[in-house]
């Protein structure tokens, strides 16, 4: 089969218009997703201020709107366990912290995160869970320098554990 000249020009002019086409597509569905983006980052932003000031209430509703957002996000999810674990939700926390963990299981490597993983448990009443996280951070022997009475606050919570 030959292809005549004006056959060649139809197909020469319907692929670049195949590729402007697909070029504006990208740019407006490009354009909305920063704008998500850039919103659901807002969220975190507001809601770890809150935290940092104290103003717990105020970040859970924060943190609600971006974890029905980003259910799969890290930091989503380990902020919002600290600030449930704030307001009392020990079991929330103790779910979100899960969750954290499983999204990324290399937070067992995690010493503070590992010590609020075991309080939290703790806390939400599911002391064999605790005692199992508690029991790999005494195992590790970690000191954290920013937290030199670490092992100190892990025989404390496993004594309490076993006198239960």
């Amino acid at each position: 089969m030959r292809l005549t000249e004006k056959n060649r020009r139809y197909i020469l002019v319907g692929m670049v218009a195949f590729i402007v086409i697909g070029i504006f597509t990208a740019k407006i569905l490009g354009s909305k997703q920063d704008e998500q983006f850039m919103y659901e980052d807002a969220l975190y932003a507001q809601a770890n201020q809150m935290y940092q000031e104290g103003n717990y209430i105020d970040a859970m509703v924060f943190s609600n709107e971006l974890l029905e957002l980003q259910p799969k996000s890290e930091d989503a999810n380990y902020l919002g366990a600290l600030i449930a674990a704030q307001t009392g939700e020990y079991k929330q926390a103790a779910i979100l912290l899960q969750k954290t963990m499983d999204l990324n299981p290399y937070k067992v490597e995690d010493s503070i995160f590992m010590l609020q993983f075991g309080e939290i448990l703790f806390m939400a009443e599911r002391h064999d869970d605790a005692k199992v996280v508690l029991e790999k951070c005494r195992e590790m022997g970690w000191v954290p320098e920013e937290l030199p009475t670490y092992q100190e606050r892990v025989t404390k919570l496993l004594t309490q554990i076993e006198n239960m």
